[in-house]
């Protein structure tokens, strides 16, 4: 596993699809060298999963299909 970073500053953002419900959504931010960050914006402090800039742009392709 890595180090963890600092993310006090870290602009996160979600979907223009999500309301503000609080239905099922996540955000992300681009992380830079580590890449990018994928939180349940209700539950922040459970972590991040984060993914090469490649596997979250094929993600996106991947459901903007479906």
């Amino acid at each position: 596993m890595g180090s963890s970073q600092n993310l006090t500053n870290t602009r996160w953002r979600k979907s223009s699809y999500s309301g503000n419900t609080g239905g099922d959504c996540v955000e992300v931010a681009d992380l830079g060298a580590p890449g990018v960050g994928v939180r349940d914006p209700k539950k922040p402090e459970v972590g991040i999963l984060t993914v090469s800039p490649e596997a979250y742009a094929a993600f996106v392709t991947h459901v903007a299909v479906k």
